[in-house]
């Protein structure tokens, strides 16, 4: 099948680009509202870009009425937000933190998370998240009905027992994030496996880079 998204209407666009770019990781985003409260919301429009700058990436849509949503809001007049990655022990509180509550609703509070002072920035990160990291805003590209939010990592919580005795690698048997697929359909991280690049054609490559650099020499 062919689809030409130049002609399909935005909600085919959505179902197609969600149905099959998935797995995709979901942010927990914890901001504060302009009288002090806290507000979160889900996002699976979500992914790291870049390391050297920490950048993060968040596509924000407006709400079905057009206005923005309290999160895009509070980000722009803040600067800062926290994204908290979600495993399965806060996976409903995740998704129940996406319900329409009104905006003096704290939906860490009502679902039963809890609050954690940041290191660097106002907004507060969920407790109970295996990892959060405190974001400043790089950059926010608007579009008529969706802003893409860039934020730099300044500061990141990871819960000890999800590293090494190092701090270096992520112990797999501990830390697996819950990723969304489509529409209520999620998926979790609880079978990995390990696929390395075929001997001989990396050999092959090796070859071709040294006789490459030789020649140059």
């Amino acid at each position: 099948m062919e689809f030409d998204f130049e002609t399909l209407p935005p909600q085919d666009r959505y179902r197609l680009l969600c149905s099959f770019v998935a797995p995709r990781p979901i942010a927990l985003v914890t901001t504060t509202g302009q009288d002090g409260r806290p507000n979160a919301a889900p996002m699976s429009f979500f992914n790291v870009f870049s390391q050297d700058p920490p950048i993060l990436i968040l596509g924000i849509q407006a709400r079905p009425d057009g206005m923005e949503k309290e999160t895009l809001r509070n980000i722009r007049r803040t600067g800062e937000f926290v994204v908290n990655l979600c495993d399965m022990q806060i996976a409903q509180q995740m998704v129940d933190c996406g319900i329409g509550f009104a905006d003096d609703v704290d939906e860490v509070e009502i679902t039963g998370l809890s609050h954690a002072t940041s290191e660097k920035i106002t907004p507060a990160r969920v407790a109970e998240s295996p990892a959060a990291m405190e974001c400043r805003i790089s950059q926010i590209i608007d579009y008529p009905r969706r802003a893409i939010v860039l934020g730099e990592v300044v500061q990141m919580h990871v819960r000890d027992n999800c590293l090494d005795e190092a701090g270096r690698y992520v112990r797999p048997e501990v830390y697996q994030p819950v990723a969304r697929l489509h529409a209520d359909n999620y998926v979790v991280s609880d079978r990995q496996f390990v696929i390395s690049p075929t001997d001989s054609l990396k050999q092959m490559a090796e070859g071709q880079s040294a006789r490459k650099t030789a020649t140059a020499n």
